[in-house]
């Protein structure tokens, strides 16, 4: 325990999953790992369940506020989503951290319908990046309509039945214009994206400003430059293989050729985009993850109450 921080190793945060039961098999965990994502059913028993033990008490205390400030004005509790954010690097697994989390989260009676959306669809069109010259910066602060997502947010935190959140493809690598996410009212949204803890200058509100419960997922640098070269040389042989891919050219390249692709996309791009901006927003994390070469989570810092 240091300071506003609370420290666990991977075996003292462990023990606190109590008797929280494991919900997940092996199917269902197939089916939301991430590519080359290394996570099992011992590492959900190890570090998920404790941490969705955790957001259930947080989550039922919440509820419970709103309970009691409407009895104390005499009116019925609205509907407040609780708002968790993920926040982490390109190739970290953030995505697989919140399927997971939204799968565990469901299983919880007092909050069963649990939401999740990404920033993706909230980056600026091509054609707009394009226009503002900033094409090579996706993913950066400034490739994203904030605006739209703080409104979003403001929507859903203020119990707006039906909200939509745009869509971004992977695969065309844009926004899909005549699609979008639906949200309704859940009991839990979880919003995942690079800088979501991002305080912009200039602004009087921030996304972070909405979130109840925050998460970093953490590892060393050049472990997730390794992931996602890892993650690269995998779609060579799937994604990037589909006609409509925006990346198709790169599945036609040597492993030499496709490997130094990758390493100067992680020098030029997500890696000045980690130390820039993502990394310094980790201390703003209610929870900070952090995991080894593994891909296992070895060390959990909790912020203090």
């Amino acid at each position: 325990m240091t300071g506003r921080n609370l420290s666990f190793d991977r075996a003292e945060w462990a023990v606190l999953r109590a008797a929280t039961p494991l919900t997940l098999r092996d199917p269902d965990l197939d089916a939301l790992r991430g590519i080359n994502e290394r996570i099992d059913l011992d590492e959900v028993a190890a570090v998920y369940l404790p941490l969705s033990r955790l957001l259930n008490l947080y989550v039922s205390a919440v509820q419970n506020l709103h309970k009691v400030s409407a009895t104390f004005l005499g009116t019925v509790a609205p509907k407040v989503p609780y708002v968790i954010g993920i926040a982490g690097s390109v190739a970290v697994g953030k995505s697989t951290l919140a399927r997971i989390l939204q799968a565990l989260l469901s299983r919880w009676p007092d909050h069963p319908k649990v939401d999740l959306v990404t920033t993706d669809g909230f980056l600026h069109p091509n054609a707009v990046l394009e226009a503002r010259g900033i094409a090579n910066r996706k993913g950066f602060p400034e490739s994203y309509d904030t605006a739209r997502l703080l409104d979003f947010l403001a929507d859903v935190k203020s119990g707006v039945e039906v909200v939509h959140a745009p869509v971004y493809s992977h695969v065309v690598y844009d926004i899909v214009a005549d699609q979008h996410v639906t949200v309704c009212q859940p009991d839990i949204l979880i919003l995942e994206g690079l800088n979501v803890l991002q305080m912009t200058p200039g602004r009087s509100e921030f996304v972070s400003d909405y979130f109840d419960f925050s998460i970093y997922l953490d590892a060393e640098e050049d472990d997730i430059e390794r992931w996602f070269l890892e993650r690269f040389m995998t779609l060579r042989q799937t994604v990037f293989k589909d006609p409509t891919s925006f990346f198709r050219h790169f599945a036609e390249l040597t492993d030499d050729e496709a490997a130094a692709v990758a390493h100067d996309i992680w020098v030029d791009i997500n890696g000045r985009n980690l130390r820039e901006n993502i990394l310094p927003t980790r201390s703003r994390a209610s929870l900070v993850l952090h995991k080894a070469r593994d891909h296992r989570v070895d060390h959990v810092q909790l912020r203090r109450l």
